[in-house]
């Protein structure tokens, strides 16, 4: 059995056993006027929440590889606007980790993993021809503190943001949950 199949059989068992029931109080408003934008690393998933004491309902948390905006009219940012404009979010943190599968990562590396599973070079020169550098865009980054500082400086001056959110930027240690600042 696949896990696809292992988990839909678990799902319609969840459901049948009502396993979740929903706590009245939760929204799609975040209690806590917050958005995270954080790393998608697998051992974040229970670390995150718990190491900055959310619950459901607190918080928005947007996840991507390596806690990055890259660009700024991206779905990314999108989903801040949403968030800022729809649902009332007034602080935004960003919050990227040691050890991240991002940092250092060499956008040719991944290229030639991409050609290896019968990415042909047309496709590569197609997004180029649209205008997108593809070492840019898959390129990784350098110093985790320098990445969670470009991305806070791009949500920050980003010409749709309000000027009265704030933006805050942490590193995460994801083997205890501690939190440096990096701006805020």
């Amino acid at each position: 059995m696949s896990y696809i199949e292992e988990m839909l059989e678990f799902n319609k068992k969840f459901v049948e056993n009502i396993e979740y029931v929903p706590d009245a109080d939760v929204s799609k408003r975040p209690k806590k006027k917050m958005a995270i934008v954080a790393c998608m690393d697998t051992r974040l998933v229970r670390l995150l929440p718990a190491a900055l004491n959310l619950k459901d309902g607190d918080a928005k948390i947007i996840k991507n590889a390596g806690a990055v905006v890259n660009y700024p009219f991206g779905d990314i940012m999108r989903s801040l606007f949403i968030a800022v404009y729809e649902l009332g979010v007034e602080d935004i943190v960003v919050i990227g980790h040691y050890d991240c599968g991002v940092q250092g990562l060499e956008a040719s590396q991944l290229i030639q993993k991409m050609k290896a599973r019968n990415i042909e070079q047309e496709k590569f020169d197609t997004l180029a021809y649209y205008g997108i550098d593809v070492n840019k865009w898959l390129k990784g980054f350098d110093k985790v503190e320098n990445s969670v500082l470009d991305t806070v400086n791009i949500i920050k001056n980003h010409p749709l943001m309000p000027a009265d959110v704030r933006v805050h930027g942490f590193v995460m240690d994801p083997s205890n949950g501690r939190l440096d600042k990096v701006v805020s």
